[in-house]
């Protein structure tokens, strides 16, 4: 027998292909099973609707019971006013809107009860609250159901912003935000929905206010949210036969913004470009260009970019619909614009 046994080998991490939606439900399923205060409530969410229009909550219900797993009324105010209730007073709530169009309706309890209270009772207070919403456009759904709205919630303090891209940081960051004692709008793109990607099979979270380089690159740096990380790299895809690499960043939280990862890269391309399907004017990302801007001026070879959906309500025609939203060959477009300045 040997001084030193060989350790033992170490079983490689599981993952499987799940869908967006199936990820969501995992991290919902796996976090009531963990915490008995944390329930989910929304317009069709257990037996009206049998899992929502996109099957999030899907058959939670027959293992939660009626009780963890609530339908209400078609009042978002409602919804969001239970959710703030609930979560003062000891429970983790997990409350659905139905499309982030609707939100309006709701800003009340978010913005003036959800967002203040820890801060107005001197951090005594926790509110330990999600509100899901689902945004953006590409099925055809017309202006009422189509928005982008994260920036709405990105100027109140004492929320969090969630805008997950993928599978497994759609399940990481829900199961991180049910855990979190503050607000969280966790926005998710139904077009992402049906998407799949690896998802591990064991317990792992996603930290809110880490973002994640999908792709390195060393000539322009992308950073998109939701559906504009998976063209930012089809994009890179296609720049990369030019000899010109991108580096694709993905966000994951808007608030907490991970401003570290994003000014590091690029300080290393010196060439900024950012991309989301909310409205040019005011949206995210003139934040992130500004905070850039602050930090790394001096580092920057171009000025900022933004690629982003055009300033007109979300056509319901497919054709003005794609024209109105950032398209791959748009980022293309920007990057060589970028590139040749330079050169």
């Amino acid at each position: 027998m040997t001084a030193v046994e060989a350790a033992p080998p170490v079983a490689a991490p599981q993952t499987r292909e799940i869908t967006y939606a199936e990820a969501l439900n995992e991290a919902l399923r796996e976090e009531m099973r963990r915490d008995p205060n944390v329930f989910v409530m929304g317009e069709d969410v257990a037996v009206w609707g049998g899992g929502g229009i996109f099957g999030v909550t899907k058959a939670l219900v027959e293992e939660f019971g009626t009780e963890r797993v609530r339908d209400t009324p078609i009042s978002e105010e409602a919804i969001a006013a239970v959710a703030v209730g609930a979560a003062a007073t000891g429970s983790r709530p997990v409350a659905e809107i139905m499309y982030v169009d609707f939100i309006g309706l709701a800003m009340e309890p978010i913005v003036n009860q959800a967002a203040k209270l820890r801060y107005m009772f001197g951090g005594k207070a926790k509110v330990p609250m999600v509100i899901r919403a689902q945004e953006g456009a590409g099925r055809g759904n017309a202006a009422q159901h189509s928005q982008s709205l994260e920036a709405w919630f990105c100027h109140i303090p004492g929320l969090k912003v969630v805008t997950p891209s993928t599978p497994a940081d759609a399940k990481g960051l829900l199961k991180s935000a049910i855990r979190d004692d503050n607000p969280v709008i966790f926005l998710e793109h139904k077009v992402l929905y049906f998407s799949k990607g690896p998802v591990p099979q064991e317990e792992y979270t996603v930290p809110l206010g880490v973002a994640d380089v999908k792709r390195v690159g060393q000539h322009v740096t992308v950073v998109g949210v939701h559906t504009m990380v998976g063209k930012a790299l089809k994009a890179a895809e296609q720049l990369a036969e030019e000899g010109i690499e991108l580096e694709v960043i993905d966000p994951r939280t808007l608030v907490p913004l991970d401003e570290e990862t994003i000014v590091e890269s690029v300080k290393k391309t010196g060439r900024l470009i950012v991309s989301h399907e909310a409205y040019t004017r005011g949206g995210y990302g003139a934040e992130i260009i500004a905070r850039v801007v602050d930090t790394a001026f001096d580092y920057l070879d171009a000025p900022p970019i933004r690629v982003c959906a055009r300033n007109v309500p979300v056509p319901y025609s497919a054709v003005l619909e794609t024209a109105a939203l950032p398209q791959v060959e748009d980022l293309v477009a920007a990057a060589r614009a970028l590139v040749r300045n330079e050169r």
